[in-house]
């Protein structure tokens, strides 16, 4: 599939959520630390047309499409190769060291999912891949055929949320002594058939689980995601907005965490008479429950249908 496609065919998710969210000030300059395709950015500089975009993937082919996507934009736009955990560095060689909004949404694109090449889906064949950044690190066909038995159980366990992540591991090493597992295929097949039939998800193959723990794994998407929310926060002005889509309940307990410390005024032990710890009440919570998309939304995005959206304002403690 061609790129110019995918503007068509790929739907931001929560798209006037997020605009309505963010509602930046005149000026102010929001960091889409997910830019991908550039859908939610080019909906926020169109809602609002004086702020400035900063964006961030490690994704090229990505970035390429945001480029082109939104080129008429001109220099509202900035766009940055790397990971959204190092903004502050990536920040500080453009010389912008304040932002006032930032955005995350933490699911696939269909540029990822639709091409059987990047190795994320099981949809169709393709190479045993799965890295966002394809430049660097190691792809889930290394991790796959190298790591031990005990460690891709932890993996699949810990990520997936798997129940037979043991079968499943102890299924992949007696496969790779046949040979390495270099395709995505291969690897759904020995899922498959390592789950007993009886036990098959309903609504989803087999293997989802699985393939969502390796790409967590291989992409380190929950350290990521920790630091990336500390770092943000860090050069975020008061008054501005975080917001970010997640997918799946370990990323959603990540920033209903972190959002809620934020907003606590005293972290003491409960049996302390006296509140000793200083804390301050740093965020305002803007979402007491997720936001989720209607049933319009998951009907015309079937994609859509696990999104949760968070955001928090930043408070003035000085």
């Amino acid at each position: 599939m061609e790129e110019k496609d995918y503007r068509n065919i790929h739907q931001p998710v929560l798209m006037r959520e997020v605009v309505d969210l963010l509602s930046p000030r005149a000026g102010a300059v929001i960091v889409d630390g997910t830019i991908g395709m550039g859908g939610h950015s080019e909906a926020l500089l169109s809602a609002h047309p004086t702020i400035e975009i900063i964006g961030i993937d490690r994704d090229e082919d990505a970035l390429s499409i945001a480029k082109k996507r939104l080129a008429s934009f001109g220099d509202r736009v900035r766009l940055v190769h790397g990971n959204y955990r190092d903004c502050v560095d990536l920040l500080s060689a453009l010389d912008v060291d304040r932002i006032d909004g930032f955005l995350l949404d933490l699911g696939l694109s269909s540029l990822q999912l639709d091409r059987p090449e990047r190795g994320f889906s099981f949809r169709a064949s393709g190479p045993l891949d799965m890295r966002m950044d394809r430049t660097s690190g190691a792809s889930a066909a290394d991790l796959v055929n190298d790591a031990s038995a005990e460690e891709l159980s932890g993996i699949i366990s810990r990520y997936g949320e798997e129940r037979f992540a043991h079968r499943i591991a102890s299924a992949i090493v007696a496969a790779r002594t046949k040979g390495r597992i270099e395709t995505t295929d291969e690897l759904a097949r020995i899922v498959y058939d390592a789950i007993p039939r009886k036990f098959h998800p309903p609504r989803i193959h087999p293997a989802t689980r699985t393939f969502q723990a390796l790409r967590i794994a291989v992409n380190d998407e929950l350290s990521n995601l920790e630091r990336g929310l500390e770092a943000s926060f860090s050069i975020l002005s008061a008054g501005g907005v975080m917001a970010v889509i997640s997918f799946h309940s370990l990323e959603d307990r990540i920033v209903k965490g972190f959002f809620r410390y934020k907003a606590l005024s005293c972290i003491c032990p409960p049996d302390l008479p006296v509140c000793m710890c200083d804390k301050k009440v740093e965020m305002e919570v803007l979402t007491k429950k997720p936001i989720v998309p209607s049933d319009e939304e998951i009907d015309a995005n079937p994609r859509a249908r696990s999104a949760k959206l968070r955001a928090a304002r930043k408070l003035d403690v000085s």
